[in-house]
């Protein structure tokens, strides 16, 4: 039985969540019947994950499935229209609002993060005067990844302390520029959430506003994503929502859904539901966000050893899918919760899966074939 306070979740919550409980049970018990997502959401569930849930369009309708618990304490089943942490599908969003403000002639991908972000990447051979926008969204930048010296990130024991710090987006930097960039600029690829907290920089410079006013503002409102928030500092996760667990590789797993995600920011903050990402990236597929030339910029890419094949645009992951062709999207991946999703070109067929817990073998694999089966679907 779930129970919706209009007044703690607003109205638009409140009839999203109404229409979600009237329509994805019975999506749901379909699906069972004829097979295929839910089977594979099952067997995600069955390699040792809390909740899983899935949507899927294309030539079959729109689908959902979903398995297991969204929270493990009360035995709440997980749902499809369930809330997660998106992780560093964040990063499309804010590459999005990166190239609007290029479309209007504020900024160009050929700047320098210097020349907006004076004297902040500097230091141990850092040199913000060398890096320019388009190496930041595409991660030829060499800048260090700050998440790999974070040290809530460390432990069970480590989180626990520090999951309730406030990091400014300055802080993470100062994090990364400790240490001496991967290559020089433009030389290699690598990926590091350092160049996408920059981003989010940017943005809050050229604007005078918030990253987070900005993608509420030209994505969030104009798309009608609901269940779509940029949190800040905010630790919860409004209305109905999956529970995250991990034991960070070793410790005892713990309920971490609660934390503040300041940690995160431009490079992976984002709150979201498997509606709201289908509607956003079919809607960027289609033209609905960017203008032809500011798209072709995004889908343009570069070898990435993410994936066999896979390569990086701006923002973007293109993936071969194995029936031809491929599909672009973006994976994220924050403590206790894990992102797939995938959608066409053409913007005709889009799936996006959501697990939470610690997975185990072939976890990440099985979410990889449910994105390249929906999508290879007849």
């Amino acid at each position: 039985m779930l129970t919706i306070n209009p007044r703690r979740y607003g109205a638009a919550v409140l009839v999203g969540a109404l229409a979600a409980l009237m329509c994805a049970p019975a999506a749901e018990a379909a699906e069972a019947v004829r097979g295929s997502l839910w089977s594979q959401v099952k067997a995600i569930k069955e390699t040792g994950n809390v909740a899983v849930v899935a949507e899927a369009t294309g030539p079959r309708g729109h689908r959902f499935a979903s398995a297991g618990k969204a929270d493990a304490d009360t035995g709440t089943p997980a749902m499809s229209y369930d809330a997660f942490r998106i992780g560093s599908a964040t990063k499309t969003f804010t590459a999005t609002v990166v190239l609007q403000l290029v479309g209007e002639g504020r900024m160009s991908l050929d700047d320098t993060v210097e020349h907006w972000l004076p004297g902040v990447v500097s230091g141990n051979g850092n040199d913000g005067s060398k890096i320019t926008i388009r190496q930041l969204l595409q991660h030829t930048s060499g800048i260090f990844n700050y998440t790999a010296d974070l040290p809530e990130l460390a432990s069970t024991e480590d989180f626990q302390a520090g999951r309730y710090t406030t990091y400014t987006p300055a802080q993470l930097v100062a994090i990364a520029t400790r240490h001496a960039p991967d290559f020089a600029p433009g030389t290699g690829w690598n990926y590091s959430n350092t160049n996408y907290i920059l981003a989010g920089m940017v943005i809050d410079r050229v604007t005078g506003h918030t990253w987070q006013d900005e993608v509420t503002r030209r994505i969030i409102r104009p798309l009608g994503l609901h269940r779509t928030s940029t949190p800040g500092t905010n630790p919860s996760i409004p209305g109905p929502h999956l529970h995250g667990y991990s034991n960070f590789g070793s410790g005892p797993t713990i309920d971490i859904t609660a934390f503040n995600p300041s940690a995160a920011g431009a490079a992976g903050e984002i709150i979201s539901t498997t509606t709201d990402l289908t509607t956003f990236y079919t809607a960027l597929m289609r033209g609905r966000l960017l203008a032809p030339a500011q798209l072709a910029q995004m889908q343009a890419t570069v070898p990435a050893p993410i994936l066999p094949g896979a390569r990086y645009g701006l923002g973007l992951m293109w993936v071969p899918l194995s029936c031809g062709g491929g599909y672009f999207g973006h994976a994220g991946d924050v403590p206790g919760y894990s992102t797939r999703d995938g959608v066409t070109p053409d913007g005709r067929r889009a799936a996006v899966v959501e697990r939470t817990g610690n997975g185990g073998p072939g976890s990440e694999q099985a979410m990889d074939t449910l994105i390249d089966e929906q999508l290879c679907e007849a």
